[in-house]
């Protein structure tokens, strides 16, 4: 039996404590801050928000010292070291753009934007600024993800033939839901279907094909797609298989299959995970178990966050931003072949 690697991923509790700011008071902006409280130095430091009232339960709730009914004052706060944008899909760029533009490091939740124009204009006025800026896609920064990393460079798998990743949870048809609004950039693939797609990029670098199949919901979003996609940018031969729904809990698994050996990654593989790693012989290796589980993993993308700024870095070697402009631009293809636009696209 293979004895895997351990994740070289550090502890979130030794990142250096930085102050956040967060614009947007939603659910996941609720998670992040309990991770974020729970396993790292780090706190909460004012909070923004359209509503006063909104802005001051959020901080009552988490501790901050501030809270702001708009989020030129957040953005405006000294004290704060850094912004945290959970908003909207359809405000991303509208949001981090005014972070940007007050100077502050910004991190900025998947998926990125609406589109990759709007992904370009904001990773292009942070690189202008010298402006910190960071996708938060969390599951690049988790332990398990850094496993499969050293797996994939020490070539334990041989040549890379197949990925598979998947993502699908179910929400009741109601067009005031946010997944179901075209006006807040609704639909599986920019919430759910994100996670599938930058899964295929971390492993193979950006398809030059791809071709998708899908539906659409009642408000005209996105409902489920379903893709094939080859001629990556780091091996070639590879192929991907994803898919994305809001209408139905699948079995959100992912795995990578190669020459000599397969990578398993249960569900939901986008959160801290052990994974499998099996042999063509069938011989089979497990990583440790995750410590830290469930959505209290994001706190691994906040400590990340805080070092990189502690290092003088204005950018992240585990999520680049090409990786999040390729992977925006994977994205409006796949929704392009489906007949899906956004308003305002």
């Amino acid at each position: 039996m293979t004895t895997l690697p351990t994740s070289r991923i550090p502890d979130p509790q030794s990142a250096p404590a930085i102050r956040w700011g967060v614009l947007g008071t939603g659910w996941i902006a609720d998670l992040f801050f309990e991770a974020l409280h729970k396993h790292t130095q780090s706190r909460l430091g004012a909070v923004g928000s359209r509503t006063v009232e909104k802005a001051a339960d959020f901080a009552a709730r988490h501790g901050a010292d501030g809270s702001y009914g708009s989020y030129e004052e957040l953005v405006a706060d000294d004290s704060i070291d850094a912004v945290y944008v959970a908003t909207p899909h359809s405000e991303h760029l509208t949001n981090a753009l005014l972070a940007i533009q007050a100077g502050k490091p910004v991190l900025v939740e998947k998926a990125f934007t609406r589109n990759v124009g709007e992904a370009q204009l904001v990773v292009d006025a942070a690189r202008d600024a010298g402006v910190a800026l960071m996708e938060a896609m969390w599951t690049r920064f988790l332990p398990h993800i850094d496993v499969i990393r050293q797996l994939l460079d020490d070539g334990a798998l041989g040549e890379v033939e197949t990925v598979f990743a998947d993502h699908g949870q179910f929400f009741a048809e109601n067009p005031e839901h946010r997944l179901y609004d075209p006006a807040k950039a609704g639909g599986a693939m920019l919430d759910l279907g994100v996670y599938p797609v930058s899964f295929t990029n971390f492993v193979l670098g950006a398809p030059s094909r791809v071709a998708a199949l899908g539906s659409k919901a009642f408000t005209g979003v996105d409902r489920q797609i379903s893709a094939v996609m080859n001629g990556f940018s780091k091996r070639q031969m590879a192929q991907a298989l994803i898919n994305t729904t809001l209408a139905a809990k699948t079995p959100t698994v992912s795995f990578i299959s190669g020459t000599e050996a397969r990578i398993e990654v249960p569900g939901n593989f986008y959160t801290p995970q052990a994974i499998t790693l099996i042999g063509r012989d069938g011989t089979e290796s497990r990583s440790e178990e995750p410590i830290v589980v469930g959505h209290e993993g994001l706190a691994f993308e906040a400590a990340h966050f805080a070092t990189m700024l502690a290092d003088g870095r204005t950018e992240s070697e585990l999520m680049p931003l090409e990786d999040t402009l390729a992977v925006m631009a994977t994205m409006d293809e796949l929704r392009r072949q489906v007949g899906v636009t956004l308003p305002g696209e």
